[in-house]
């Protein structure tokens, strides 16, 4: 079942995506080569408490970590850790934000240092990606209005969206219906209307869309080893126009 938010529900949000905003500025400033992962979540974690939120994703499903921290072939979902950010990599940043019962969640995906034209392209296209996507939630439209924009910017750079994730509701929980697919054709779906709250999220490989998931049973990575990027945005529709409640990340 779609919920649809009432507007004092979705200032709430909003004041949730607020500090998940504030949060992601926060960790930027530190992803250079040599911080560990479990630093980086460690860093947000701690903010997130000092603004009076609580990580959303931190026990989902059992999931160990405030921050889903993906590096190169890891699509989503990687667990903060030992490993050390390196010169070169790209590194996907996936977070949310309870606050006083309400959620946000975001995605963005990061250079490290100097990185190869490709990634470069990679975040670029994907991060685009996600603006068509943006630009086609709006009530009247359907779902794979969403879905179409974002398979036909993304594939015209050769590159391929992941089939098996997709965005979705939010608000009331960290997730909800409707699914939002990267991919498919116009006019079909769940029709968007006022009040819906929903995240996009384009999760964009370099090569195949086919994805694994390692043996942690959370992380996915590319079957072919090529690097992905992610970008996200929690967005608010509302009769004449929409709002990007994450914008600033």
């Amino acid at each position: 079942m779609i919920i649809i938010k009432t507007p004092s529900e979705i200032d709430l949000i909003r004041e949730s995506c607020e500090i998940l905003v504030e949060t992601f500025k926060e960790v930027e400033g530190h992803l250079k080569p040599g911080i560990s992962t479990k630093e980086i979540d460690r860093i947000a974690e701690k903010y997130i408490h000092s603004r009076g939120g609580i990580p959303s994703f931190k026990g989902f499903h059992g999931f160990p970590a405030a921050v889903c921290i993906s590096i190169d072939e890891q699509v989503v979902h990687g667990f903060p850790g030992k490993r050390h950010l390196e010169e070169g990599q790209i590194v996907g940043i996936d977070m949310g934000v309870i606050y006083k019962g309400y959620y946000s969640d975001a995605a963005r995906t990061y250079p490290i240092g100097k990185v190869s034209e490709l990634k470069k392209k990679l975040m670029d296209v994907t991060k685009e990606a996600l603006w068509r996507g943006i630009e086609q939630a709006r009530v009247g439209n359907r779902v794979s209005d969403i879905s179409y924009a974002v398979q036909t910017y993304v594939e015209s750079f050769g590159f391929s969206v992941v089939r098996e994730l997709v965005g979705h509701g939010v608000g009331k929980d960290v997730w909800e219906e409707p699914q939002i697919p990267n991919y498919g054709k116009p006019g079909k779906g769940p029709r968007l209307r006022a009040g819906m709250v929903i995240a996009i999220e384009p999760m964009v490989n370099a090569a195949t869309y086919e994805v694994r998931t390692e043996s942690d049973n959370w992380t996915v990575v590319t079957a072919d080893g090529k690097p992905s990027a992610h970008f996200e945005h929690t967005i608010a529709l509302f009769e004449d126009h929409t709002e990007v409640l994450t914008e600033g990340i």
